[in-house]
């Protein structure tokens, strides 16, 4: 989760000290430091895993 985004994203790597996420449902990945971010809660993972079951479903997936 990133805090200063409201955002949840997948962890996709470091580069200089930064992460790069990625939009659950596809799109183009950010960074953000590390000590920008926190665990999502279960409900934000739900939230988010529903949001890329309906990208999947409308084809917007990427």
């Amino acid at each position: 989760m990133d805090v200063t985004l409201d955002r949840i994203g997948e962890f996709r790597g470091v580069w200089c000290g930064l992460w790069f996420l990625r939009p659950v449902t596809g799109g183009l990945r950010w960074t953000v430091a590390p000590t920008d971010t926190r665990p999502a809660t279960p409900g934000e993972r739900l939230h988010a895993e529903t949001a890329r079951r309906n990208a999947r479903s409308r084809g917007t997936l990427l």
